[in-house]
């Protein structure tokens, strides 16, 4: 059997869609997965040991008729028996009707028309149980698993490797400050009160080329820390399954940490704790009053690392 998953969107949204994907090779073990998705988040498939290969496509693009018939015309060589789509509208569901494919499954709405079975879309739930409930389409009505994934012993050793070229050992605290922005000034004050607070405790930071100003301010601050940059979702796991606590807004490094099952303070903006976090201890979802991530004060992370969240 052959299933296909249109999967748009970032790599959290990948990693929040796993479970539905593990659901799947469960109820067909037999079967081969394959994804399409932003040509950004084909990298999130190297943890996903469910997956035969993830088939790039931009949706947010505004693709012509060739973009559309090409993607057509990849679908169409596989003789998918099975396809599952996290996005709604006419244009999806009519590429899958055009596929012939026999069983689409996707939320009831505008593309409904098209599709064999259309699930009702609750988008207040969390998630990853919210994608989990398309496969009522196939007769699974089961509270949505634990996320996991699998991380590839390659980069498990680049981490290992990275972490004792840095002199690390025993732990370290992961922060990721390359997502929704949090303030610098903040950042500097919560870091600087956990290393006074936990000296040996060693701090290690993400970084992409966005992220110019954080290293300096916390130079300045007397605060010291080490730079890593995963250039891979899966070496970004594996830093995160190696971290004793992390650190993070939303994005991926948030998604991944409830994969590997790291402790995980998360700053939250506008994205709510019930949609993005599942309910669990390992995980603290500090909400911002306003929606906006910067106005969560720096004493409310510091009182959540206290147990006073």
């Amino acid at each position: 059997m052959h299933i296909l998953a249109l999967v748009p969107g970032g790599i959290s949204d990948q990693i929040l869609f796993f479970p539905t994907l593990e659901t799947l090779k469960r109820l067909y073990p037999n079967a081969t997965i394959d994804v399409v998705t932003d040509p950004s988040s084909v990298g999130a498939y190297r943890v996903a040991s469910t997956v035969r290969k993830a088939i790039p496509y931009n949706f947010s693009d505004r693709n012509s008729l060739a973009d559309w018939s090409n993607l057509l015309g990849v679908i169409r060589e596989q003789e998918y028996e099975l396809a599952i789509t996290a996005q709604g509208g006419w244009a999806v569901g009519l590429l899958l009707w055009l596929t012939g494919i026999p069983e689409r499954l996707g939320f009831a709405g505008q593309g409904t028309p098209f599709l064999t079975q259309a699930i009702l879309d609750k988008p207040a739930q969390y998630l990853a149980q919210r994608y989990h409930d398309l496969l009522q389409g196939v007769g699974v009505n089961q509270p949505c698993p634990e996320t996991t994934l699998t991380i590839p012993r390659k980069d498990l050793q680049w981490a290992e490797a990275e972490q004792q070229r840095l002199g690390i050992s025993g732990g370290y605290l992961l922060v990721d400050a390359t997502g929704e922005r949090y303030p610098n000034r903040n950042w500097k004050l919560v870091l600087k009160n956990i290393q006074e607070q936990q000296p040996t405790l060693p701090i290690v930071l993400t970084e992409d080329e966005d992220m110019t100003a954080l290293p300096s301010v916390l130079q300045e601050a007397g605060v010291t820390y080490k730079v890593l940059v995963p250039e891979e979702p899966a070496k970004l796991a594996a830093l995160i399954a190696g971290a004793n606590l992390v650190l993070c807004t939303e994005g991926k490094t948030l998604q991944l940490a409830v994969a590997v099952q790291t402790f995980t303070i998360a700053l939250l903006g506008a994205a709510k704790i019930e949609r993005y976090l599942p309910q669990s201890d390992r995980f603290v979802g500090l909400q911002s009053a306003t929606g906006n991530v910067e106005d969560i004060a720096p004493q409310q992370v510091l009182d959540a690392l206290a147990g006073g969240h």
